[in-house]
């Protein structure tokens, strides 16, 4: 594998200038990332911090007994216990056979830049990655996208669940995953790597019962030399642990959401969009009731939090009051996920997406007024997978790789296209229609003369003939694209692999393509570049 950089922008505005001009957007964060001293800062303003780091310790540990495990995760259990340790984090959703390929570049950069702040630093920094198993939107993690001939097909795991059902008690039918595995599998093709991975994925299915579950026991088996810790975010024994902190968040609903809609004005008022969706009732806590994840807001005329429906109400005393016998029914949303998880964990950065970068920039205001820090925030790596055989196809073209990721192949594609057209040939059929439209023009004069009745068969016949004509034409222009279909399935192909249907590669394509086609080790080979956090989009050439 070689690794190379490329300037690619991010997918929204503002992302793209905290990468690029972090200067422009600094106010809305606590760290400037750009600053050499910033990580040594954050260690800092960490070790003035108390943290429950037992308690973690033990639930991380009580979690992942489940998975595959290693010397290098218990040493890092180990190292969390410390109090000179910290950690990096970052996390997504429980997406089928890993969802796509953004949360394994999520991951890489969560490992890597643990490795450098350690080498960097000389303390233990420890890679965690946070699963949001609390989250129920079901229709964004039950499919991944299945390659086809002509395009992808989105190929859903369907099985019936009750409500807002949170993913980490989504309990799925162990056959009917085994049987959608197979499906999929079928779209990446037999090669000399798919009995193994399919033995791993069986294996997994084996011991796990939940999406959830499925997603850690995965992760862990391609990543556990690497020390890396998962915590799921709906886990009764992490509830626990977060009750004061739930506490202190209900007592303080109001500032919280004041602060965030203060942000987001300030941010709208720079020519930005709002990332959170968010209102002046906003309690931004979800509570679990039958399987239904209910938003709550608050009733400042009947002072009671509601659901969207009105089927729940509590009062401040109620709430608080199950809250100490259930705290397993609460979870955070969008705003209160990341202050909870400053308040839990030290951490030294957290890995964002684009998307994250955009919201945390509207939560600074909220981190202060719970007397707590941001941390710094650092985009992860932007990674595009060129394989050998697009690698080449690129060259034939005379594609540039970094165009491709940018805009896609279809201006190239036209251009091309418009070259190989036969001008005289066109030009021909239209003098043909002009001919014809003109000819019918003097018989329908005529026609109208004689008998009027007869003037819509004229018209009908002219279009038929020009319809005939253009007929004629899409068949030869056919002919043409098949002569040179060799070089258009290489353009189709290099927009396939590089920015299919328009997206990034790593919102469409599945780790489990590449594992079918490389093998285990291509994880480890991933791991093993020298990447660098400078925001340039890294292009890995297999």
């Amino acid at each position: 594998m070689e690794l190379e950089n490329a300037a690619v922008p991010a997918t929204n505005r503002f992302a793209s200038l905290y990468i690029e001009n972090m200067e422009s957007v600094k106010d809305f964060f606590q760290y400037n990332i750009k600053e050499e001293t910033v990580f040594r800062q954050r260690y800092d303003d960490l070790m003035k911090r108390q943290f429950n780091r037992e308690g973690i310790a033990e639930c991380i540990d009580h979690y992942m007994k489940k998975f595959p495990t290693s010397a290098a995760v218990k040493r890092s259990l180990e190292y969390f216990r410390d109090r000179r340790s910290v950690a990096v984090i970052g996390g997504q959703q429980a997406g089928l056979l890993t969802g796509p390929l953004y949360t394994i570049h999520k991951i890489i950069s969560i490992i890597k830049l643990a490795e450098q702040q350690e080498r960097d630093l000389g303390q233990p920094v420890i890679p965690i990655f946070w699963i949001a198993g609390e989250d129920h939107d079901y229709l964004e993690i039950n499919h991944i996208f299945a390659p086809g001939k002509e395009n992808f097909k989105k190929k859903n795991y369907n099985e019936a669940f009750a409500g807002k059902m949170m993913a980490s008690h989504m309990e799925f039918d162990k056959e009917k995953m085994q049987a959608w595995t197979r499906q999929i599998f079928s779209y990446f093709g037999d090669r000399s790597h798919t009995k193994d991975m399919l033995a791993v994925i069986d294996e997994a299915i084996s011991n796990t019962r939940t999406f959830t579950e499925f997603f850690s026991y995965l992760i862990m088996y391609f990543f556990k030399d690497y020390g890396l810790l998962l915590i799921d975010s709906a886990d009764p024994m992490l509830r626990q642990l977060e009750k004061p902190f739930f506490s202190s968040l209900i007592n303080n609903r109001q500032m919280i959401t004041d602060s965030v809609l203060n942000q987001q004005e300030k941010k709208q008022g720079m020519g930005f969009s709002k990332a959170i969706e968010i209102d002046g009732y906003a309690a931004n806590l979800f509570y679990y009731h039958e399987n239904e994840r209910d938003l709550l807001e608050f009733d400042p005329e009947e002072k009671v939090f509601v659901s969207k429906t009105n089927e729940l109400r509590f009062t401040d005393g109620e709430l608080f009051e199950l809250l100490e016998l259930y705290p397993e029914r609460f979870s955070n949303n969008v705003v209160t996920r990341p202050l909870m998880q400053e308040w839990l964990f030290p951490t030294l950065a957290f890995i964002a997406g684009p998307g994250e970068i955009a919201y945390w920039g509207e939560l600074l205001p909220a981190f202060q007024a719970m007397g707590s820090q941001m941390p710094p925030i650092v985009p992860r790596l932007n990674i595009t997978l060129l394989d050998k055989t697009t690698d080449r196809n690129l060259d034939e073209l005379n594609l540039s790789v970094a165009k491709v990721l940018e805009k896609g192949t279809a201006d190239d594609r036209n251009r091309f296209m418009s070259s190989i057209k036969d001008d005289g040939f066109e030009s021909l059929i239209q003098g043909t229609k002009e001919v014809l439209a003109g000819q019918y023009k003097r018989i329908i004069a005529r026609i109208n003369e004689i008998d009027r009745g007869h003037v819509q068969l004229a018209e009908t016949n002219l279009a038929m003939q020009i319809r005939q004509l253009e007929f004629l034409q899409r068949k030869v222009e056919d002919s043409m694209t098949k002569k040179h279909s060799a070089v258009l399935e290489k353009y189709h192909r290099v927009e396939q692999m590089l920015k299919p249907d328009g997206q990034p590669q790593e919102r469409i394509w599945n780790i489990f393509y590449y594992l079918n086609e490389y093998g285990k080790n291509f994880i480890d080979e991933l791991l093993n570049l020298p990447y660098e956090f400078d925001g340039r989009h890294k292009i890995i050439r297999i």
